[in-house]
């Protein structure tokens, strides 16, 4: 498999950073936890349980992207998590379609109550489990044009790797 970056997108609580690891373990790519770069307002509006707007989610995108061109840049793999909820993110973080040669859309797909049942059960996220009805109303399901590689979240984690990384491997970067 050449090198490729993998975007691993999908609400609050699917299993961005559950997957994004695995792959990272399985393939040897580097990691990016794409929390780990909002701002720390953001993540102070989250703890108190106010969804980000649009402008918030700017300086955050912007990261995430630059983690991207610069995997890009160097010709070297990744694999970085991001909600990436609309297609107006996505476009941010990606560019047009014809930019986006080398990024892989790993869309993590599950229904709102699977998601709920599992972050009634995590503990130690700021992001409340209060928010996950704001994450679903704001999703915008990457369409056909967006090229995403789905994965039924609904499995077992190790099941869920596997679909992913048979996904991956039919990339033709």
């Amino acid at each position: 498999m050449r090198p490729l970056v993998a975007l691993v997108m999908g609400v609050s609580g699917v299993g961005k950073t559950t997957l994004a690891q695995a792959l990272s373990a399985a393939l040897g790519w580097p990691f990016q936890e794409g929390d780990a770069l909002h701002p720390p307002e953001n993540v102070a509006k989250m703890a108190a349980g106010v969804a980000l707007s649009d402008d918030d989610r700017g300086p955050w995108l912007d990261r995430i992207k630059a983690w991207i061109a610069a995997r890009r840049e160097a010709g070297e793999p990744g694999i970085i998590t991001c909600s990436a909820l609309k297609r107006a993110y996505r476009d941010r973080i990606l560019g047009p379609a014809a930019e986006r040669l080398g990024v892989a859309l790993v869309f993590l797909a599950a229904p709102e109550a699977v998601i709920a049942a599992r972050l009634a059960r995590r503990r130690g996220h700021f992001m409340p489990p209060a928010l996950l009805a704001s994450q679903f109303a704001t999703l915008e399901a990457p369409g056909p044009a967006e090229h995403p590689l789905v994965v039924d979240a609904t499995q077992p984690p190790a099941a869920m790797e596997a679909e992913a990384l048979a996904l991956l491997a039919a990339v033709d970067g």
